[in-house]
């Protein structure tokens, strides 16, 4: 999702970073290729190239912003090398997609840690090389800081120890007309950003079965964004989808990536992508 939204709004969104994940609309709004290629499950992988020129022709179209928006963004990739769930070439199609546009000084992947599939932290959640819930895995390495300092540019910040900042909940209804959502969201705003700015914005998507349905609020206090957006003075916006066993049939809590809500999962009127620009528009005015 962050991918899609990203690639969606590029005019307004500067940069994404990616844990272990595949391209810009891999499914092509088919849970056929979604589980197969799009995981690494099907002899098959992702092929960039294809879904460059489809991306291009959604621009065209104008269901997405221009492209060339991506010039100047600035991409993290991360797959760990125990990563049992998202295959290597599904990534790397990833980087392949991301580099028709971006330049490379602008896009970092990396793939040579042996993290299970999930978000390195120093010391919050399962061990380093396994894949389980919440889906944080305590490596001694800080994933979403080196994420932030490379897009952000600033690599001398150091976090304070406990983020020091007000995580408080939303509701989401205002922003999905159309149910896609769970019904509330989560905002953190460091004391610097209250009455004070200006600060940046930065969205923090969950992962499949990591929403507060299913790990409470491990990925929005554990996964190591709030104690870094004090550093680099960042409002961090955690909306949250919401899990269902009836249509949309969504069971793992995922944002929609194959096309549950629609053909038009991927472009900027997608249900999900709308409802959470909206929320932008309402925090940031534009």
């Amino acid at each position: 999702m962050a991918t899609q939204f990203h690639v969606s709004f590029s005019s307004v969104v500067r940069g994404a970073g990616v844990f272990a994940a595949g391209p810009w609309d891999c499914a092509r709004g088919s849970l056929a290729r979604a589980f197969g290629d799009c995981l690494g499950r099907a002899e098959s992988a992702p092929q960039a190239a294809a879904l460059v020129e489809l991306a291009q022709a959604a621009a065209a179209a104008g269901q997405i912003d221009p492209l060339g928006g991506l010039a100047t963004a600035r991409v993290w990739l991360f797959r760990g090398s125990r990563d049992g769930t998202v295959a290597a070439p599904v990534t790397r199609a990833l980087a392949d997609f991301y580099r028709a546009f971006v330049g490379e000084p602008g896009l970092r992947y990396l793939d040579d840690r042996a993290v299970g599939h999930g978000i390195p932290t120093l010391s919050a959640g399962a061990p380093c090389e396994v894949t389980a819930a919440p889906y944080l895995n305590a490596c001694g390495y800080d994933g979403v800081g080196e994420m932030l300092a490379f897009l952000y540019g600033e690599r001398s910040l150091a976090p304070p120890a406990a983020a020091a900042g007000t995580l408080s909940r939303f509701g989401q209804s205002a922003y999905d007309p159309g149910g896609n959502l769970a019904t509330q969201g989560y905002l953190y705003v460091p004391r610097a950003c209250v009455g004070r700015g200006p600060c940046r914005l930065h969205i923090a998507f969950h992962g499949c079965r990591q929403g507060a349905d299913f790990v409470d609020e491990a990925f929005v206090r554990d996964a190591g964004y709030n104690r870094w957006a004090d550093a680099h003075r960042l409002v961090v916006l955690y909306p949250q989808v919401r899990r269902s066993q009836f249509l949309p049939l969504n069971p793992e809590g995922c944002w929609d990536w194959w096309g549950y809500t629609g053909e038009r999962y991927a472009m900027r009127d997608g249900p999900q992508i709308a409802a959470v620009r909206a929320m932008v528009r309402a925090l940031a005015g534009f």
